[in-house]
């Protein structure tokens, strides 16, 4: 009978410590992948709308633009190709700080945005930006940015930038986005 009694005890401490910090490692893991998934959503926001404004820029560069006046018969005028301005404003006005912001629908009406034709209409943790440059070795070129502050700590910003530019006669896109060396700040 006291054998029995013995052999029933149940757990020692130390197999629940044990227990105890297989759990706490667990959820140590399980914390990080959740941030690293959050932050990674977040980030592909700023990917994905640098990679459309890029390619948009590209595309209207090659819509081809000729002078609005009448032509005379048989007379002929040359197809020019030019880069949209520059952005009038990045937009939102300011960088979201650790939140989504709302652009004002009526500032992506602005030069540059317009001949982009590029808009954004949902909320965003990131500021977009269009520059455009003509350079004397290459020809034109243009940048496309995304600034964010997705921790909420302004004095730190990560800036996302994909770029295009003139290269053997054709508008081209670099083939990858620059990240930020802390896409999270």
């Amino acid at each position: 009978m006291i054998r029995r009694l013995r052999n029933s005890r149940g757990f020692t401490l130390v197999e629940l410590m044990i227990v105890v910090a297989i759990i706490g490692i667990l959820a140590a893991l399980a914390i990080y992948g959740v941030k690293k998934y959050l932050t990674n959503a977040k980030t592909g926001e700023a990917k994905n709308n640098i990679g459309r404004l890029g390619k948009d820029a590209v595309s209207a560069y090659e819509r081809e633009s000729m002078a609005g006046s009448l032509l005379a018969a048989g007379a002929a005028v040359s197809a020019v190709h030019q880069l949209c301005p520059s952005a009038a404003a990045p937009i939102p006005a300011a960088v979201p700080s650790g939140q989504k912001t709302q652009p004002d629908p009526t500032g992506w009406n602005a030069a540059g945005w317009s001949c982009l034709k590029f808009s954004i209409n949902s909320p965003v943790y990131y500021q977009y930006n269009y520059t455009a440059a003509t350079t004397s070795g290459t020809g034109a070129a243009f940048a496309a940015t995304a600034t964010g502050d997705l921790d909420g700590v302004t004095s730190t910003t990560s800036v996302w930038t994909l770029n295009g530019a003139m290269l053997s006669g054709v508008m081209r896109l670099a083939p990858t986005i620059t990240e930020p060396a802390n896409p999270d700040e």
